[in-house]
């Protein structure tokens, strides 16, 4: 990427100095309140009380100012101003004609309550022509349902809504059966589903739902719970439906989520064996830190292992990976039955933002920088903080491989849990040309 100008350079000191006053000004008015708080109340209850009471107080009226009316105000703000992008449709998208879209023809769930990106998610894929000609045999056409918020008033009404306009597409009857968790403002990566209904051939069907109308990294900091109950629901709603038919009649289902996508799918399950014994393959990318199973696997990994790529009992059933197409270690070892594959990028700051940096240095910054890290980066109590969460809003305008930004990694990543027959190299390189055109 290119370096910073002369203009950058130039507003360095300008914006240190902003740095620098801000929060000085910020503490010598706090410490003006308190001053004139305990003096005031000096006069009726004496020095001792006084500097004890207003102390107390104002920090009080700053944690609940900052906690309460600033950040639900800033929450509030953004969510109505979020929620007119929502209307919005994306320009190239059109409601699909066909019954297997959500929006479409006899469709449970209406193409304007779909939101923008229930709109783009719907409208917009391979066909079953383009996946033909991509596989050299006949393909189906895929199945897409998606519920907005605009389309049900609660999540679980939301979640057994889409549901239900999966069964009437008669998504329940395909091979594959995938259920994506969503980022803040309803987004599902299309490369991730349009890899998927590639490999299956088209014999699949997708799911997801949208919770918010927050971008995720917004969702990510202020958030967190809309997309914990949205995970748990639409999984549940889904699994409820699948696990009452007949077993050699149920397709193979499939988890998906990036980003605050991934937090939320995780929240269905309880750890490794409950993914292992109700899902038959699961990817997630870009995992927050704070996502819980992704913590348990990463803090519980094996001794011998890194925090940027770790290795949880073995590998198993979950493996961690940055570029899946050399092949997912370890490779020597037997990944049977269901495989759960998390992609992480060490430049991705979605993955390794949390507030312990603020005053406790990471094993990532203690072991060797990673692929795309400079060998420069340390820890700086509070400083690395701030660093890494200058990042975040940031993440995805970097190349496709880098930071944020999952593409074509999922080719490998879906071929490698899928266990696709008859996979070469030269197939994988022309799906990832596809996907990402760039790559």
């Amino acid at each position: 990427m290119p370096g910073p100008g002369l203009v950058s350079y130039l507003l360095l000191p300008v914006l240190a100095a902003l740095v620098f006053v801000v929060p000085v000004a910020v503490a010598r008015g706090l410490r003006g309140a308190y001053r004139w708080l305990s003096h005031r109340l000096n006069r009726w209850i004496g020095p001792r009380a006084a500097h004890a009471v207003g102390w107390a107080a104002v920090v009080a009226v700053t944690v609940a100012v900052v906690s309460g009316v600033l950040l639900n105000g800033f929450v509030s703000l953004a969510d109505r101003t979020f929620s007119l992008r929502d209307t919005i449709t994306p320009e190239g998208v059109v409601q699909p004609t066909g019954a297997l879209r959500s929006g479409g023809r006899d469709s449970l769930v209406s193409w304007d309550s779909l939101g923008r990106e229930g709109r783009k998610f719907a409208g917009t894929g391979p066909s079953g022509a383009e996946i033909a000609a991509f596989t050299g045999s006949a393909a189906r056409e895929p199945i897409r349902t998606y519920a907005g918020i605009a389309s049900a008033d609660d999540v679980e009404t939301r979640a057994d809504l889409a549901v239900r306009d999966l069964q009437r597409a008669r998504g329940f009857d395909r091979a594959y059966l995938l259920v994506t968790t969503t980022t803040g403002s309803g987004w599902v990566d299309p490369a991730s589903v349009d890899t998927v209904e590639f490999l299956t051939g088209g014999d699949s069907a997708v799911v997801a739902m949208q919770y918010s109308y927050l971008p995720s990294w917004i969702s990510y900091l202020v958030d967190q719970d809309k997309a914990r109950k949205a995970g748990r629901e639409l999984y549940d709603a889904v699994y409820d439906r699948w696990s009452k038919l007949p077993a050699d009649r149920r397709p193979r289902l499939l988890v998906a989520g990036e980003s605050l996508g991934s937090f939320g799918g995780e929240t269905a399950f309880s750890g490794e064996y409950d993914l292992r014994n109700r899902t038959a393959g699961v990817v997630f990318a870009g995992p927050p830190n704070f996502n819980t199973l992704y913590r348990e696997f990463t803090d519980g990994r094996d001794a011998d292992s890194d925090e940027i790529l770790p290795l949880y009992r073995g590998g198993r059933t979950i493996r961690f990976d940055d570029d899946p197409a050399p092949g997912v270690e370890p490779a020597s070892v037997p990944w049977d039955g269901t495989r759960v594959l998390y992609l992480q990028h060490p430049s991705d700051p979605i993955v390794w933002w949390s507030p312990n940096l603020l005053l406790s240095m990471p094993d990532w910054l203690r072991e060797p920088r990673g692929r795309d890290v400079v060998g420069e980066m340390m820890w700086i109590p509070f400083v690395t903080f701030w660093q890494v969460t200058a990042d975040l809003p940031l993440a995805t305008g970097v190349p496709a491989g880098h930071g944020h930004t999952y593409g074509s990694e999922y080719v490998d990543a879906w071929a490698t849990v899928l266990r696709v027959p008859g996979w070469t190299p030269d197939k994988a390189a022309r799906l990832r040309s596809m996907i990402q055109p760039d790559s």
